[in-house]
């Protein structure tokens, strides 16, 4: 294969970090075929936006970005990517200076589209109907950080009611347990990650079926508690984190293993997105609010120390004050340490479009003031439980600047005039 010589590329993140692991593994493709990388704020001859359907400005975050590259560099083609461009192809590729939209089958084959993409053509689309889409492509971060970002599931099974990313992301799927290790082996060979966060779609429905269809090559069936076994025998890896999982998929095995392991943190994110079962039922939801509440209860029981995240929606279609004041009492209640606060807003072809009465936009901002209220509330409150205690913390830092920044093992945020022997290293702290 011909490589690219002396061409260079910048690459921009929007939204989750499954679209980071995604980046960062095509950066690496990109290199190998002969670019080099840059900063997005520097001259590049490619920018790649890697776009997220999540936030409700994906649409302009994406024509800001375009037209910061069109002031500074007018000849370098631009590459949108990532969620969004799989939903609106046409809506993208319409924005001036945008030369090529990739869906969600085609990002990995970036290298072979810029090969063939040339400035001032009309921009080019190249997606595929999601249906249609079954292949599995691991991804991990790797150098940008101290902890390595790895996607070992991808899509969703799941219709909630609000969601675009099964239409954006396609069927679920996910990368084998054996492969998943060899790629964790690597990293550890590496040397630089003390630290993996595991992510996906639906990361719980990992393995429930093999990129390209169901289980049907005579392999023992893999989920994820098996995974996480596996990976806890792997030497070279200190730590790892589950990035989030649904509360159905979370089982009682499951947090009672965690509560043993040498390596799986004390530390779980578990949407929620409602404390009302009628609005969980409106959001089609997988469980009630009794579930989710044994949930945390038994991680709180066996680990105390734990901290539990919480992905809460406000303002969702037909949601009432009482609905809102239910979740707000059953947050409250709750033994959580810090909340995710997302305003519901409109996403084209969901079935939320359909349930009425819509609720005011300054209805809903003002509901998300007080749940993040709550959640800030939440983290003071967990942070006073542990001073004095000493807890393991892995220190990130960058020499651009003065201060370092990591995490215990229960998730508190550490800050500490940078050193440079303290880089990448897990130390004892005393809150």
């Amino acid at each position: 294969m011909e490589q690219v010589q002396n061409k260079t590329v910048a690459f921009h993140t929007l939204g989750c970090k499954l679209n980071f692991s995604e980046t960062s593994t095509l950066s690496r493709l990109l290199e190998g075929e002969g670019f080099d990388r840059r900063d997005f704020d520097q001259p590049a001859d490619v920018y790649v936006i890697n776009t997220c359907s999540v936030t409700d400005n994906a649409d302009k975050e994406c024509r800001h970005l375009v037209r910061r590259i069109q002031r500074r560099s007018p000849e370098s083609l631009v590459v949108i990517t990532g969620c969004y461009a799989q939903l609106k192809p046409e809506a993208i590729a319409a924005i001036p200076g945008v030369d090529l939209v990739l869906g969600a089958a085609e990002k990995f084959n970036l290298a072979q589209h810029l090969k063939e993409l040339s400035k001032g053509d009309s921009a080019r689309i190249c997606s595929c109907d999601i249906e249609e889409l079954t292949d599995f492509h691991p991804s991990f971060s790797l150098n940008d950080r101290t902890r390595t970002f790895l996607k070992v599931q991808d899509g969703c099974d799941y219709n909630c009611s609000f969601c675009t990313i099964p239409m954006a992301r396609g069927k679920s799927r996910s990368d084998t347990i054996a492969r998943t290790v060899e790629n964790v082996r690597q990293l550890a060979a590496a040397g630089n990650t003390r630290e993996i966060v595991l992510t996906g779609v639906n990361l719980g429905d990992f393995g429930t079926k093999r990129a390209g269809g169901p289980l049907s090559d005579g392999h023992a069936e893999e989920n994820f508690f098996h995974l996480m076994k596996e990976l806890d025998t792997i030497d070279g890896i200190d730590r790892y984190r589950i990035s989030s999982i649904e509360p159905n998929l979370l089982s009682p095995e499951m947090i009672e293993w965690v509560a043993g392991s040498r390596k799986f943190m004390p530390h779980f994110h578990i949407p929620l997105q409602s404390g009302s079962d009628r609005i969980l039922g409106l959001m089609r939801r997988r469980y009630k609010r009794d579930l989710y509440a044994s949930r945390v209860q038994l991680i709180k029981s066996l680990m105390p120390h734990c901290a539990i995240g919480v992905d809460v929606i406000v303002g969702f279609p037909g949601e009432t004050e009482d609905h809102f004041n239910e979740t707000f009492e059953f947050l409250h209640e709750l033994d959580i340490s810090y909340l995710h606060v997302f305003t519901y807003s409109e996403r084209d072809n969901t079935k939320a479009l359909e349930i009425k009465p819509v609720v005011p936009m300054e209805v809903r901002h003002q509901r998300n003031k007080i749940l993040r209220n709550l959640s800030y509330q939440k983290m003071q409150y967990f942070i006073r439980q542990h001073e004095g205690q000493t807890r393991k913390v892995l220190l990130e830092g960058h020499v651009k600047t003065p201060i370092m920044e990591g995490y215990t093992d229960n998730y508190i945020k550490v800050t500490t005039p940078y050193r440079e022997q303290w880089v990448n290293k897990v130390i004892d702290w005393k809150l």
